[in-house]
Protein backbone atom coordinates (compact mmCIF):
# COMPACT_ATOMS: atom_id res chain seq x y z
CA UNK A 1 0.00 0.00 0.00
CA UNK A 2 1.59 3.28 -0.73
CA UNK A 3 0.80 6.20 1.76
CA UNK A 4 0.63 9.92 0.70
CA UNK A 5 1.49 12.62 3.51
CA UNK A 6 -1.48 15.23 3.28
CA UNK A 7 1.33 18.18 3.22
CA UNK A 8 1.95 16.69 -0.41
CA UNK A 9 -2.27 16.70 -1.55
CA UNK A 10 -2.13 20.28 0.08
CA UNK A 11 0.48 21.50 -2.01
CA UNK A 12 -0.93 20.03 -5.25
CA UNK A 13 -4.37 21.34 -4.84
CA UNK A 14 -2.72 25.15 -3.83
CA UNK A 15 -0.92 24.97 -7.32
CA UNK A 16 -3.89 23.27 -8.84
CA UNK A 17 -5.93 26.51 -7.34
CA UNK A 18 -3.23 29.48 -9.16
CA UNK A 19 -2.90 27.46 -12.12
CA UNK A 20 -6.58 27.39 -13.20
CA UNK A 21 -7.23 30.66 -12.38
CA UNK A 22 -4.10 32.07 -14.44
CA UNK A 23 -3.85 29.64 -17.08
CA UNK A 24 -6.33 28.68 -19.57
CA UNK A 25 -6.28 25.71 -20.77
CA UNK A 26 -4.45 25.07 -24.37
CA UNK A 27 -7.82 23.19 -26.12
CA UNK A 28 -9.94 25.68 -24.83
CA UNK A 29 -7.45 28.71 -26.42
CA UNK A 30 -7.57 26.81 -29.62
CA UNK A 31 -10.89 26.46 -29.82
CA UNK A 32 -11.17 30.33 -29.48
CA UNK A 33 -8.48 31.14 -32.07
CA UNK A 34 -10.30 28.79 -34.66
CA UNK A 35 -13.65 30.44 -33.59
CA UNK A 36 -12.33 33.96 -34.30
CA UNK A 37 -10.32 32.90 -37.84
CA UNK A 38 -13.98 31.29 -38.67
CA UNK A 39 -16.08 34.29 -37.65
CA UNK A 40 -17.93 36.54 -40.06
CA UNK A 41 -19.04 39.32 -38.02
CA UNK A 42 -16.59 42.02 -37.73
CA UNK A 43 -17.70 42.67 -34.20
CA UNK A 44 -18.03 39.21 -32.91
CA UNK A 45 -14.33 38.32 -34.31
CA UNK A 46 -13.15 41.69 -32.36
CA UNK A 47 -14.29 40.09 -29.13
CA UNK A 48 -12.82 36.85 -29.85
CA UNK A 49 -9.51 38.56 -30.35
CA UNK A 50 -10.24 40.62 -27.36
CA UNK A 51 -10.68 36.93 -25.16
CA UNK A 52 -7.36 35.81 -26.20
CA UNK A 53 -5.54 38.62 -25.66
CA UNK A 54 -7.05 38.39 -22.04
CA UNK A 55 -5.48 34.84 -22.24
CA UNK A 56 -1.92 36.04 -22.76
CA UNK A 57 -2.26 39.15 -20.67
CA UNK A 58 -3.33 37.22 -18.02
CA UNK A 59 -0.47 34.56 -18.64
CA UNK A 60 2.21 37.15 -19.30
CA UNK A 61 1.39 39.16 -15.90
CA UNK A 62 0.28 36.20 -13.61
CA UNK A 63 -2.95 37.74 -13.60
CA UNK A 64 -6.20 35.94 -12.94
CA UNK A 65 -8.58 35.52 -15.97
CA UNK A 66 -11.48 36.97 -14.64
CA UNK A 67 -12.10 38.71 -11.16
CA UNK A 68 -14.77 36.10 -10.11
CA UNK A 69 -11.94 33.47 -9.18
CA UNK A 70 -14.47 30.74 -8.81
CA UNK A 71 -15.73 28.51 -6.19
CA UNK A 72 -13.52 25.19 -5.84
CA UNK A 73 -15.25 22.09 -7.34
CA UNK A 74 -12.61 18.69 -6.55
CA UNK A 75 -12.96 15.46 -8.46
CA UNK A 76 -11.19 13.30 -5.81
CA UNK A 77 -9.96 9.90 -7.45
CA UNK A 78 -8.12 7.33 -5.36
CA UNK A 79 -6.99 4.68 -6.19
CA UNK A 80 -7.55 1.08 -4.04
CA UNK A 81 -3.80 0.75 -3.43
CA UNK A 82 -3.09 4.04 -1.60
CA UNK A 83 -3.78 5.35 1.00
CA UNK A 84 -3.36 9.16 3.16
CA UNK A 85 -2.07 9.49 6.60
CA UNK A 86 -4.51 11.83 7.51
CA UNK A 87 -8.01 13.08 6.50
CA UNK A 88 -7.90 13.68 3.14
CA UNK A 89 -10.49 16.22 2.52
CA UNK A 90 -8.99 18.91 5.62
CA UNK A 91 -6.05 18.77 3.26
CA UNK A 92 -8.19 19.40 0.15
CA UNK A 93 -9.98 21.87 2.09
CA UNK A 94 -6.33 23.56 3.43
CA UNK A 95 -4.64 23.55 0.06
CA UNK A 96 -7.83 25.71 -1.46
CA UNK A 97 -7.36 28.21 1.36
CA UNK A 98 -3.92 28.56 0.46
CA UNK A 99 -3.86 28.73 -3.18
CA UNK A 100 -6.00 31.25 -3.00
CA UNK A 101 -4.98 33.29 -0.13
CA UNK A 102 -1.37 32.81 -1.21
CA UNK A 103 -2.10 33.73 -5.20
CA UNK A 104 -3.90 36.74 -4.34
CA UNK A 105 -7.47 35.39 -5.67
CA UNK A 106 -11.09 36.92 -4.56
CA UNK A 107 -12.90 34.58 -1.72
CA UNK A 108 -16.34 33.86 -3.24
CA UNK A 109 -17.41 31.66 -0.15
CA UNK A 110 -20.87 32.36 1.79
CA UNK A 111 -23.12 30.85 3.91
CA UNK A 112 -26.21 30.57 2.05
CA UNK A 113 -28.24 31.90 4.70
CA UNK A 114 -26.74 35.01 6.11
CA UNK A 115 -24.37 35.51 3.30
CA UNK A 116 -21.43 36.39 5.49
CA UNK A 117 -17.80 35.10 3.70
CA UNK A 118 -16.10 32.17 4.79
CA UNK A 119 -12.94 34.07 3.72
CA UNK A 120 -11.26 31.49 2.59
CA UNK A 121 -12.76 29.88 0.41
CA UNK A 122 -13.56 27.21 1.19
CA UNK A 123 -15.27 24.57 2.11
CA UNK A 124 -14.89 23.03 -2.13
CA UNK A 125 -17.05 21.11 -3.28
CA UNK A 126 -15.40 17.44 -3.33
CA UNK A 127 -16.72 14.26 -5.30
CA UNK A 128 -15.36 11.46 -4.70
CA UNK A 129 -14.73 8.08 -6.45
CA UNK A 130 -12.62 4.93 -6.05
CA UNK A 131 -10.62 3.70 -9.03
CA UNK A 132 -7.83 1.04 -9.04
CA UNK A 133 -4.17 1.27 -8.75
CA UNK A 134 -1.59 3.08 -6.26
CA UNK A 135 -2.38 6.85 -7.85
CA UNK A 136 -4.39 9.43 -6.54
CA UNK A 137 -6.48 12.07 -9.25
CA UNK A 138 -7.67 15.71 -8.27
CA UNK A 139 -9.33 17.51 -11.12
CA UNK A 140 -10.12 20.89 -10.31
CA UNK A 141 -12.69 23.35 -11.88
CA UNK A 142 -12.40 27.24 -10.60
CA UNK A 143 -16.36 27.83 -11.06
CA UNK A 144 -17.40 31.55 -11.53
CA UNK A 145 -21.05 32.30 -10.22
CA UNK A 146 -21.82 34.23 -13.56
CA UNK A 147 -22.33 30.73 -16.16
CA UNK A 148 -23.08 28.65 -13.01
CA UNK A 149 -25.96 30.73 -11.96
CA UNK A 150 -27.64 30.24 -15.65
CA UNK A 151 -27.72 26.15 -15.63
CA UNK A 152 -30.65 24.46 -15.26
CA UNK A 153 -32.52 20.60 -14.48
CA UNK A 154 -35.81 19.37 -15.22
CA UNK A 155 -37.28 15.90 -15.02
CA UNK A 156 -38.60 14.89 -18.46
CA UNK A 157 -40.86 12.48 -19.43
CA UNK A 158 -39.55 9.76 -21.98
CA UNK A 159 -42.32 10.16 -23.84
CA UNK A 160 -40.95 13.42 -24.75
CA UNK A 161 -38.08 11.97 -26.48
CA UNK A 162 -34.96 13.68 -27.93
CA UNK A 163 -36.63 17.16 -29.38
CA UNK A 164 -37.60 17.77 -25.76
CA UNK A 165 -33.98 17.41 -24.72
CA UNK A 166 -32.98 19.53 -27.13
CA UNK A 167 -35.85 22.40 -26.92
CA UNK A 168 -34.51 22.80 -23.30
CA UNK A 169 -31.16 22.92 -23.78
CA UNK A 170 -31.48 25.50 -26.20
CA UNK A 171 -34.44 26.86 -23.50
CA UNK A 172 -31.69 27.36 -21.04
CA UNK A 173 -28.89 29.12 -23.24
CA UNK A 174 -31.36 31.52 -24.82
CA UNK A 175 -32.00 32.67 -20.98
CA UNK A 176 -28.31 32.43 -20.31
CA UNK A 177 -27.84 34.79 -23.10
CA UNK A 178 -24.41 37.28 -23.18
CA UNK A 179 -25.31 36.85 -18.86
CA UNK A 180 -22.64 33.88 -18.37
CA UNK A 181 -20.30 35.58 -20.69
CA UNK A 182 -20.04 33.39 -24.04
CA UNK A 183 -18.50 31.79 -25.96
CA UNK A 184 -19.65 29.04 -24.04
CA UNK A 185 -18.86 25.23 -23.31
CA UNK A 186 -21.82 23.17 -22.52
CA UNK A 187 -22.21 20.81 -20.40
CA UNK A 188 -25.19 18.19 -20.87
CA UNK A 189 -26.47 15.61 -18.45
CA UNK A 190 -28.82 12.94 -19.52
CA UNK A 191 -30.61 9.97 -17.30
CA UNK A 192 -29.44 8.61 -13.46
CA UNK A 193 -32.07 10.64 -11.22
CA UNK A 194 -32.57 14.26 -10.23
CA UNK A 195 -28.74 14.38 -8.85
CA UNK A 196 -26.80 12.43 -10.79
CA UNK A 197 -28.13 14.04 -14.12
CA UNK A 198 -26.39 17.34 -12.79
CA UNK A 199 -23.32 15.38 -11.77
CA UNK A 200 -22.69 14.53 -15.34
CA UNK A 201 -23.23 17.90 -16.56
CA UNK A 202 -20.85 19.72 -14.50
CA UNK A 203 -18.24 16.61 -14.70
CA UNK A 204 -18.54 16.95 -18.82
CA UNK A 205 -16.74 20.27 -18.55
CA UNK A 206 -13.48 18.94 -17.52
CA UNK A 207 -13.58 16.83 -21.19
CA UNK A 208 -11.50 18.53 -23.69
CA UNK A 209 -12.92 20.96 -25.94
CA UNK A 210 -11.40 17.85 -28.93
CA UNK A 211 -12.89 14.95 -27.05
CA UNK A 212 -16.05 13.92 -29.32
CA UNK A 213 -17.17 11.03 -27.10
CA UNK A 214 -16.58 9.04 -30.21
CA UNK A 215 -17.73 5.58 -27.93
CA UNK A 216 -21.60 6.82 -27.74
CA UNK A 217 -23.05 7.55 -30.93
CA UNK A 218 -25.98 8.98 -30.08
CA UNK A 219 -24.18 11.41 -27.52
CA UNK A 220 -21.88 12.26 -30.41
CA UNK A 221 -24.90 13.12 -32.67
CA UNK A 222 -26.69 15.04 -30.11
CA UNK A 223 -23.57 17.27 -29.32
CA UNK A 224 -23.27 17.95 -33.00
CA UNK A 225 -26.78 19.11 -33.67
CA UNK A 226 -27.12 20.95 -30.13
CA UNK A 227 -23.53 22.97 -31.14
CA UNK A 228 -25.09 23.73 -34.80
CA UNK A 229 -28.52 25.37 -32.93
CA UNK A 230 -27.04 27.18 -30.11
CA UNK A 231 -24.75 28.95 -32.48
CA UNK A 232 -27.68 29.67 -35.41
CA UNK A 233 -29.12 31.90 -31.80
CA UNK A 234 -27.18 34.66 -33.10
CA UNK A 235 -26.02 35.31 -29.49
CA UNK A 236 -22.33 35.76 -30.03
CA UNK A 237 -19.31 37.01 -28.54
CA UNK A 238 -20.07 37.89 -24.54
CA UNK A 239 -23.38 38.74 -26.74
CA UNK A 240 -22.33 41.03 -29.31
CA UNK A 241 -23.96 38.68 -31.99
CA UNK A 242 -22.09 36.33 -34.45
CA UNK A 243 -22.37 32.84 -35.01
CA UNK A 244 -19.76 31.84 -32.21
CA UNK A 245 -22.07 31.02 -28.90
CA UNK A 246 -20.60 27.96 -28.12
CA UNK A 247 -17.11 26.50 -28.48
CA UNK A 248 -18.39 23.00 -27.78
CA UNK A 249 -21.16 20.77 -26.26
CA UNK A 250 -20.57 17.94 -23.94
CA UNK A 251 -23.30 15.10 -23.63
CA UNK A 252 -23.08 12.40 -20.85
CA UNK A 253 -25.16 9.67 -20.04
CA UNK A 254 -26.21 7.43 -17.45
CA UNK A 255 -29.04 4.63 -17.67
CA UNK A 256 -32.40 5.98 -15.80
CA UNK A 257 -35.43 4.24 -14.19
CA UNK A 258 -37.96 3.92 -17.26
CA UNK A 259 -40.70 6.05 -16.26
CA UNK A 260 -38.20 9.22 -15.97
CA UNK A 261 -35.80 11.65 -18.38
CA UNK A 262 -33.85 13.95 -16.30
CA UNK A 263 -31.84 16.40 -17.86
CA UNK A 264 -29.47 19.14 -16.45
CA UNK A 265 -27.79 21.57 -18.51
CA UNK A 266 -24.08 22.95 -16.86
CA UNK A 267 -23.44 26.36 -19.17
CA UNK A 268 -19.46 27.42 -18.70
CA UNK A 269 -18.21 30.76 -19.55
CA UNK A 270 -15.05 30.93 -22.32
CA UNK A 271 -12.85 31.06 -19.02
CA UNK A 272 -13.26 27.70 -18.84
CA UNK A 273 -10.59 27.15 -15.63
CA UNK A 274 -9.86 23.75 -14.85
CA UNK A 275 -6.49 21.11 -14.52
CA UNK A 276 -5.93 17.80 -13.67
CA UNK A 277 -2.75 16.11 -11.81
CA UNK A 278 -1.86 12.80 -10.96
CA UNK A 279 -0.07 11.88 -7.27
Amino acid sequence: MRIIPPELITQKVAELVSDCNYFLPHDVVNALKEAAENEDDKKAKTILYKIIENHKTAKKGVYPLCQDTGIAVVYLESGNEVSVSGDIYRAINKGVEEGYSKSFLRKSVANPLTRSNTGTNTPAIIHTSLIKGPNIRISIMTKGAGSENKGAMKMLSPADGAQAIMDFVLETVKKAGASACPPYIVGVGIGGNMETCALLAKKSLLRSVNDFNGGDKEALKLEKDLLREINMLGIGPLGFGGRTTALAVKVETFPCHIASLPVAVCIQCHSARHKTITI
